[in-house]
């Protein structure tokens, strides 16, 4: 560094003369006087001045640039020369740089007055550091925006702590009701929040505390008036411009209310303000809310999560910042501000908005998106294939460009500007701070920035009712005056014909039934509005299609469902693929229809086709749904259960979507039914697990030696154990564990004995699954094919459950252990059930006695549950249907296991009735023919569950399987 500091001589600008040589022609003037009046300062003030030519050559780009750094230098020539001397201006500072500093230069403020001094100062050779790094090129521009935001961070939080402290002094510490001590919590908001904050702006700061209460001294005072004085304080110290300049310019009117709101506020207060008057605008503000200063400032931004992140898809987001722009736009016309770079089109603000439209859609179900730093939003838009990647580059390139050119427009006179200049020397000047040798190429790489940006934001917030062809445009107005009921009858019944409506009279009887009843009628003017734009395009979409008024029907029913949440109607009309799937899904099934009425949840799942057909398998579910719970408060029962049943719920959807749309055969279908369960239950178990052995420890195995964890399995056996589950089945659940018959008892601080552990666990994992909450039922338990059945312990020991199966068991409980395997819990109590399962299906058997069991209990089933008559064919319970072949592999199995133990492998009949065929015990035509007769009742069951109905078709249809199953089941079962 010495090398810089060679003289104190006052040889002016003719020093210069190489380095001025190469700035501008018209900028060299200004840059020789400032030096010129630096030398003269420095060498009356015995200061050195730096003569190094690499350094100089560096100094008059900075000093041609910023007014503000050379003014600075010039009257404090020591400033720079400490600069130096130190290395500040050449190095990057640590993240406790700027605290350490202020802490430091604060130390001897003994009043208001000082404090400020001392702030000005420092912030002012902080801000020559953090300007000139940016200007000469050794700092990007994300170490100059986190360099400023640190810097006021430190200024705040510094003036805070001592401010604090004297009014401690003065009026007691503030306390809560309770006695718990209280502290200010400042929220930073904007740029700062973001940690993004320009060279010369304003810093938004909201003020609150925790609870009312009062100081702790004779001359105490309640908590609000302490904190509304402290807040006072700190803007006065921070804000006020005085002979010293100022820290940072404080805009406190982002608080609830405004200006005419107080100026804090406590927590239930700000939270009651948002949940119940919050406007949009300030859901935007809210996204970069920062808490700056406040031990519990935490705690109020997990209060006022839900307001800024909706747990749908708010695609309402698109609207309000739409007419916020168009505000906006309005103001810079008429203020004539066109060549604002922050507001104009194409501007800062626009990428903003962009970035900003995606979180408050989507934050609230995506954790990762409630990210405060517009750079990093754009990079994670990209990554979920919510923005194109080519357009997140531009828009983050176009970012960077123009937050530079926002601190070299604000850099020359530290003064808050956005607006282009329109002097010739002015412009020359910005060019040059650019890196550009004039302003046409200045100006064309910034039209073309700038052209790009809004280009972008127009094609993300165009209307979808703007982009429609001139006839599509009237067809859809004459759908919205019948939809508003503003032309006659006849007018409206021939614009729906006209639309295409097969039966144009009923659907306009279903139309104005929607339009008159209670779900439209009790919208506010905002909801109307939304479905007014909504209507005309879903008539048109709908009658363009087979079926239309029977489509209808189911369509408007979804509509009346959602209505009251003007959210759905928005995404809806922001987006026509959503808009057009809810007609396809609802066209092709009521099951679907009714799902969607009941869960509007699953509305956001119609987004994207590409995800909608292609259901998960079981690695992407368990992916799925792992990072979902992973963003829940681990002790948050009631949310971990709404988001389970929106798991499976959402991804049953995308089954019988792509079931629908014939791009899955039916064992795949219910494959994914089965593994959508499977790790739904799995979960369950996990999460119960977790909450008990945190209240109670582990559960462990009592006996000799050293004490082990005892395990516990979940047994499936019906539809989810036989791999073949179905829309809207029931879990057939059995709970094992292997504690041993010394009992044993918990490891943690509050022990249980074993029994009771598990007992909890069992009703546990029942509550989780069959628990009506908002979002329905999960799954419908029957736990009856547990030992002993209702009567029985919920969870049995794996040795009582072995005894019970080789002594008490029924014949009809041994065919339910055919289709029974574990599917979550304990690997080493799963292996246990295992072999006991092999041990009883192999047991040596009468075989006409076995028949006669399967028989008569198949009987009887037959006679309590068939639907079917004379003319109908049930297809579960009649007689060569579905369950008629389930009875005859059982019967086989059970059989003959113990010759042929590989027929016990499987637990679903179709690879059941393969191994008879391997095994030679039916020849392989007549395997063939009962798997396709099973798989053809399934499709058909699985078709009707879609369409709502029950499993009963003519006695016509599957004549001749009904003939060949009957006619096998006497060879194998007898009459």
């Amino acid at each position: 560094m010495t090398e810089r500091h060679t003289s104190t001589d006052d040889s002016g600008a003719e020093s210069l003369a190489p380095e001025l040589a190469a700035l501008p022609e018209v900028l060299r003037p200004g840059v020789a006087r400032q030096w010129q009046r630096f030398c003269e300062h420095a060498a009356a003030q015995g200061v050195t001045r730096p003569t190094h030519r690499g350094f100089l050559r560096v100094l008059v780009r900075v000093w041609a640039a910023s007014e503000f750094v050379a003014e600075t230098c010039v009257r404090e020539p020591a400033l720079l020369a400490e600069l130096l001397d130190r290395g500040d201006l050449l190095r990057d500072y640590s993240a406790a740089d700027y605290p350490d500093r202020l802490r430091a230069a604060l130390a001897r403020s003994k009043d208001d007055d000082g404090l400020g001094r001392a702030l000005r100062a420092v912030r002012r050779r902080e801000m020559v550091r953090i300007v000139w790094r940016d200007l000469a090129g050794w700092a990007g521009l994300g170490e100059t925006l986190l360099d400023l935001s640190r810097l006021a961070d430190a200024c705040v939080a510094g003036a805070l702590r001592k401010l604090d402290g004297w009014m401690r002094k003065e009026y007691g510490s503030p306390r809560a009701a309770d006695g718990r001590p209280q502290g200010l919590v400042v929220l930073a908001m904007g740029k700062l929040g973001a940690l993004e904050l320009n060279v010369s702006s304003d810093i938004d700061l909201i003020f609150a505390y925790p609870e009312q209460g009062v100081s702790r001294r004779r001359r105490g005072i309640t908590t609000e008036e302490f904190f509304t004085r402290l807040a006072q304080r700190l803007i006065r110290v921070i804000g006020e411009t005085t002979a010293e300049g100022f820290v940072f310019r404080v805009d406190a009117r982002l608080r609830p209310y405004g200006d005419s709101g107080p100026l804090v506020m406590s927590f239930d207060a700000m939270e009651e303000y948002y949940q119940s008057q919050g406007r949009e605008w300030e859901r935007y503000a809210m996204i970069k809310a920062r808490v700056i200063a406040g031990e519990r400032g935490a705690v109020l931004l997990r209060a006022l999560r839900p307001f800024v992140y909706r747990r749908y898809l708010d695609f309402g987001a698109f609207e309000s910042l739409r007419d916020m722009k168009a505000l906006i736009q309005r103001q810079v016309q008429r203020k004539g501000m066109e060549g604002n770079i922050k507001l104009g089109p194409g501007g800062i603000r626009e990428i903003e908005f962009i970035g900003q439209a995606f979180q408050l859609i989507r934050g609230g179900r995506e954790p990762a998106l409630r990210e405060r730093g517009i750079l990093t939003v754009l990079h994670r838009l990209a990554a979920a294939d919510y923005l194109p990647r080519y357009v997140a580059d531009s828009l983050m390139h176009a970012y960077v460009f123009l937050r530079r050119v926002e601190n070299r427009l604000q850099a020359y006179a530290d003064a808050q500007v956005h607006t282009l200049p329109e002097h010739d020397t002015e412009r020359l000047r910005l060019a040059f701070a650019m890196g550009y040798p004039d302003w046409a190429r200045f100006a064309a790489e910034l039209a073309k920035q700038m052209g790009a940006v809004h280009e972008h934001f127009e094609h993300v917030f165009a209307a979808p009712q703007a982009t429609t062809a001139d006839a599509q445009d009237t067809l859809e107005a004459a759908l919205g005056a019948a939809w508003q009921g503003s032309i006659d009858l006849n007018q409206a019944g021939a614009a729906l014909a006209e639309a295409g409506f097969d039966d144009p009279l009923e659907a306009l009887r279903l139309v104005q039934r929607v339009r008159d009843g209670h779900a439209c009628r009790s919208l506010g003017n905002r909801g109307r509005e939304r479905l007014d734009r909504l209507m005309p395009m879903l008539l048109a979409a709908v009658a363009a299609g087979e079926r239309s008024t029977a489509t209808l029907l189911r369509v408007l029913g979804v509509i009346e469902a959602v209505a009251g949440r003007t959210a759905y109607l928005a995404l809806l009309t922001e987006n026509p693929m959503a808009l057009s799937q809810l007609v396809k899904l609802c066209a092709a099934s009521p099951w679907i229809a009714q799902q969607l009425a009941q869960h509007p949840l699953l509305l956001d799942d119609l987004l994207d086709p590409r995800t909608l057909y292609l259901p998960l398998h079981r690695d992407g579910l368990r992916a799925e749904l792992a990072d979902a719970l992973a963003a829940l408060d681990a002790d948050d029962l009631e949310q971990q259960m709404e988001l389970l049943r929106h798991f499976k719920q959402s991804n049953s959807l995308r089954v019988a979507a792509a079931d629908v749309a014939e791009v899955m055969p039916l064992m795949v279908v219910s494959d994914h039914l089965t593994e959508i369960a499977e790790v739904v239950v799995d979960a369950v178990l996990s999460l119960c697990w977790q909450m008990l052995v945190r209240r109670h420890g582990r559960p462990m195995r009592a006996g000799p030696g050293k004490a082990q964890p005892a395990g516990f399995a979940v047994i499936a056996y019906g539809k989810l154990g036989g791999l073949e589950l179905g829309y809207g089945s029931d879990l057939d659940l059995v709970f094992l564990h292997d504690s041993s018959a010394e009992g044993g008892h918990t490891d943690g601080a509050q022990p249980v004995d074993n029994s009771v552990f598990f007992g909890r666990l069992g009703q546990r994992i029942i509550h989780v699954l069959n628990t009506l909450t908002p979002s329905g039922v999960l799954y419908e338990v029957d736990m009856r094919l547990r030992p002993s059945g209702a009567s029985g312990l919920l969870v049995s020991n794996i040795d009582a459950f072995a005894d019970y199966q080789r002594t008490e068991a029924w014949t009809w409980e041994h065919q339910a252990l055919v289709r029974a395997r574990a599917i979550a819990g304990d690997a080493g109590v799963a292996a246990q059930f295992h072999a006991i399962r092999l041990e009883i299906l192999a047991r040596e058997r009468d075989a006409e006695t076995l028949r006669g069991e399967v028989r008569d209990m198949r009987e009887r089933m037959r006679r309590e549950l068939s639907a079917g008559d004379g003319e109908q064919f049930d297809l579960k319970q009649g007689r060569g249907g579905l369950t008629d072949i389930e009875f005859l592999v059982q019967y086989g199995v059970l059989r003959w296991t113990r010759e042929h133990p590989d027929l016990a492998e499987f637990t679903d009949n179709i690879r059941q009735l393969e191994a008879f065929a391997r095994a030679g015990l039916m020849p392989l035509t007549q395997a063939r023919l009962l798997a396709d007769a099973y798989r053809s009742y399934r499709r058909r069951i699985h078709r009707l569950a879609l369409d709502e109905e029950a499993p009963v078709v003519p006695r016509s249809e599957f004549h001749d399987c009904r003939r060949q199953v009957t006619k096998l089941w006497r060879a194998w079962i007898g009459e």
